[in-house]
């Protein structure tokens, strides 16, 4: 089994699970954006998310020589673990419900500002947790001013996304769809103001509509499979609540897993290792995935279209993406989940600061902020450095934890 050990290993580690994790739900909404329905675009990601986990349990979790106190992956698949077993399995439940939820999310708060709300609760609640679970093997001189600047990061956050909503209003009443008009008329405005476009452009622009204009903002919610207009961007704040504190739990169910810090197990049983625990995660989390999708599909949210397992089968248009969007969320939580295991999962949720990731995606992909205001642009700006901040705060807070045995370095 190959352990990282050193304080270097695990912040890079988390700095590569940081741009992974920043990286996929752009992914996710860029075929959101082309019109793919979010459960066929689920599914396909939930597949890959589950072989990466297999990926990393069958590589580096079968790595060097197994022994009774150190054992590894396939050993500790026969071993009386039960307890902590479940516990990895409940986080990967929670985690999957929870980008379940933040999907639908993005639709209505846009990525950016999702991002921010979402992995600013996700700290403040998982940090917390995991600083005692740990041991308090952290700083926390350092750490609970790193967990400040993301609450502050998550307040700011909201009064962007009212700034940028205001906005967006603004240039909408410029539009020659009036969004006053009675539901039928303004489908009929919206359509004739679209023309065939190439759906293979990142940025979704046309000849006529430039990203952060009322055509732009119009071209776009008639494309798209998630329909926002008019609809409270309430719902949307309701689904990113939800969605973080969902997500929030699993690192520390994961924490609880790999460190047994309530006894659960015997004394003569090994703890699971990281790959293990992440193995039994996304297993659990593949599966409600599937369960959910699967019923969304025919019943599904939002007044989303229905389809049928055989849509979504005969479904390639965007399935190449998806599946690479579950590659980059695998890899990105396996690659915490090492740097949480050797430096304290309360400086792993440093990784949380992938809104500076998502964001950037935002912009280029999506045209987000694209011609706002003046006001929008700075409170953004300043959102950004608090997640910086943040995010160097957490790494510096970074402990050791002692490993009973020393199996590989990094």
């Amino acid at each position: 089994m190959y352990m990282v050990e050193s304080k270097a290993g695990a912040i890079a580690c988390m700095m590569f699970s940081l741009f992974f994790l920043g990286t996929f739900p752009a992914l996710l909404t860029l075929l959101e954006r082309r019109g793919r329905l979010p459960q066929h675009t689920y599914l396909d990601y939930s597949i890959t998310s589950f072989l990466a986990a297999v990926v990393f349990a069958l590589t580096l979790g079968e790595m060097g020589n197994s022994s009774q106190d150190s054992p590894n992956f396939i050993q500790q698949l026969f071993q009386d673990n039960l307890p902590s077993v479940m516990f990895a399995m409940a986080g990967g439940v929670t985690l999957s419900i929870g980008n379940l939820l933040a999907q639908y999310a993005w639709a209505f708060v846009g990525l950016s500002v999702t991002k921010v709300i979402s992995c600013s609760i996700v700290v403040v609640i998982g940090t917390t947790v995991n600083y005692f679970l740990d041991d308090k093997i952290n700083k926390a001189e350092i750490l609970f001013p790193g967990v400040a600047c993301f609450l502050i990061a998550a307040f700011l956050g909201s009064i962007v996304h009212s700034s940028n909503m205001a906005d967006n209003d603004l240039k909408l009443k410029s539009s020659p769809a009036n969004f006053e008009e009675p539901n039928e008329t303004k489908i009929s405005l919206i359509s004739n103001m679209v023309e065939s476009t190439n759906l293979e452009s990142a940025a979704y622009s046309s000849r006529k509509a430039k990203a952060g204009t009322a055509d732009f903002l119009v071209q776009l919610e008639n494309r798209r499979s998630i329909k926002v207009f008019g609809k409270s961007t309430l719902i949307g704040l309701c689904l990113t609540f939800f969605s973080a504190v969902s997500i929030s739990l699993f690192s520390p169910a994961f924490n609880l897993a790999t460190n047994d810090q309530w006894h659960t197990l015997d004394d003569d049983v090994p703890h699971l290792t990281v790959y293990t625990a992440f193995f039994y995660l996304s297993v659990s989390c593949f599966f409600i995935a599937v369960i959910l999708n699967v019923v969304f599909l025919y019943h599904p949210m939002l007044n989303l279209p229905k389809s049928t397992i055989k849509a979504y089968l005969k479904d390639w248009n965007g399935r190449g993406w998806a599946l690479l969007a579950g590659f980059l969320c695998g890899f990105g939580n396996g690659l915490e989940f090492m740097g949480g295991q050797a430096a304290g999962y309360a400086a792993s949720a440093s990784v949380q600061g992938l809104p500076l990731v998502s964001t950037f995606w935002g912009i280029v992909l999506f045209g987000e902020y694209h011609k706002s205001s003046r006001k929008t642009y700075t409170l953004l700006v300043i959102t950004l450095f608090m997640f910086t901040v943040a995010v160097c705060v957490l790494m510096a807070s970074s402990g050791g934890r002692r490993h009973q045995t020393r199996i590989a370095t990094f």
